[in-house]
């Protein structure tokens, strides 16, 4: 695999524009009654007119075999090795937010949840928690204090929020406290190296006098804790690329990350149809876009087949909004699947759509988990996709003599 040093000197700036639209959670399984995946079976005439004439493949985030998350799998896609450049929930959800996270700090997503009586995880996301009440009851988190360390709790969207521990001597190399499944009890944080000791007792601390507060609040009677972190440095897609980056998301943690590699935000509202409009906007001042779409994923870890179908859909109807802008490069893809009979993330290779003119047409009929498998890009590293992007859009120079 090329490195990032090696891109680096092969990258080359012209106007040329690429966007990378992300279904998150885009690949699926067959329904049992149709044997057809959540893509296979929406109705698609845009996206199935790029599977024609563009190049299509499936690629894998981080390695065969591997349920990644949504940080490994994002990482991959826009060039960075996730092995290597590793990062934790907590950050991505802290910068996505805007909170000025110092060098030491260390940084947890927490999720509201619902325990019953004996203690056991009823619902990891407290029926998706509406955002204002996040904000009443993080305001109530807020009296919880600790020995000789700052603590910030600050809402994030529906039930996610962060916690953020300050103070000398921390580490973050920490359990999460989430099992990632109901009917099993909240673990405990506990430290997988001693350097980490002090702020496993204070995350333990936190979520006791957390637990107290929030008893007689069901369904966010508890807390849940994972990817603790501290402030990464990674090389700027401006520095590697020799692109404008810019990212528009409605979720603080892919804001977060596009932030980490150097994108810029975009403002926008709260749906999909703001995004496409903000890209609009800022067109002329960006020549690389990552628009972020969160419903897909949301559907298939509900489980809920048919609105993950219908999510699709109103993905597709924005295609020629996007295609009215005339990008050079047009990918389509997911970070990762999100089968809404699996309820959560998986490891199977996602569906990926590269539309240039330059493209070889694969001349699918549909854009579909199977017959991308069926395309001209084959199964792919996810690692592929920023250089396949690059060369469609003219961006590098040759390698060797």
């Amino acid at each position: 695999m090329i490195s990032l040093n090696d891109i680096k000197e092969l990258s080359v700036s012209n106007p040329a524009k690429i966007i990378f639209f992300i279904m998150d959670g885009l690949g699926g399984l067959p329904h049992p009654e149709t044997g057809k995946t959540e893509l296979e079976t929406a109705r698609t005439p845009n996206l199935d007119r790029l599977a024609k004439h563009g190049s299509c493949g499936l690629s894998t985030p981080v390695s065969p075999g591997i349920t990644p998350g949504s940080a490994p799998s994002h990482l991959g896609l826009f060039g960075y090795d996730p092995i290597t450049y590793s990062i934790g929930r907590g950050v991505l959800e802290a910068v996505g937010i805007n909170f000025d996270l110092k060098p030491g700090d260390v940084a947890a997503r927490g999720n509201f949840c619902q325990v019953d009586d004996r203690g056991l995880i009823a619902d990891r996301r407290a029926g998706r928690l509406s955002t204002e009440k996040n904000m009443e009851l993080t305001g109530k988190m807020r009296e919880i204090k600790l020995p000789g360390v700052e603590l910030f709790v600050l809402p994030v969207k529906e039930h996610r929020f962060v916690v953020v521990f300050r103070g000398p001597g921390l580490g973050a190399e920490i359990n999460d406290t989430d099992p990632q499944h109901e009917g099993l009890p909240p673990r405990d944080p506990v430290a997988v190296a001693s350097s980490s000791e002090k702020t496993a007792n204070l995350a333990k601390d936190f979520v006791s006098q957390a637990g107290r507060i929030l008893a007689p609040y069901s369904p966010a009677n508890m807390v849940l804790l994972r990817g603790f972190s501290e402030l990464p440095h990674f090389p700027s897609m401006q520095d590697i690329f020799k692109i404008k980056p810019a990212v528009v998301a409605l979720y603080p943690m892919y804001k977060g990350l596009a932030k980490l590699i150097g994108m810029t935000e975009l403002a926008c509202k709260d749906n999909i149809k703001d995004e496409i409009r903000a890209v609009k906007d800022n067109y002329s001042k960006h020549d690389f876009f990552f628009i972020h779409f969160k419903d897909t994923d949301e559907a298939g870890e509900d489980g809920d087949f048919d609105r993950k179908v219908k999510k699709i859909e109103l993905a597709d109807s924005l295609i020629p909004q996007i295609l009215d802008l005339k990008p050079d490069v047009l990918v389509v893809t997911g970070d990762h699947s999100t089968p809404a009979t699996y309820k959560g993330h998986s490891w199977h290779p996602v569906p990926f759509l590269l539309y240039s003119s330059w493209c070889r047409w694969d001349n699918l009929e549909k854009f579909g988990e199977r017959t991308c498998l069926r395309g001209s890009l084959g199964i792919f590293s996810s690692l592929n996709a920023m250089p396949e992007a690059m060369a469609h859009a003219g961006k590098f120079a040759r390698y060797g003599a």
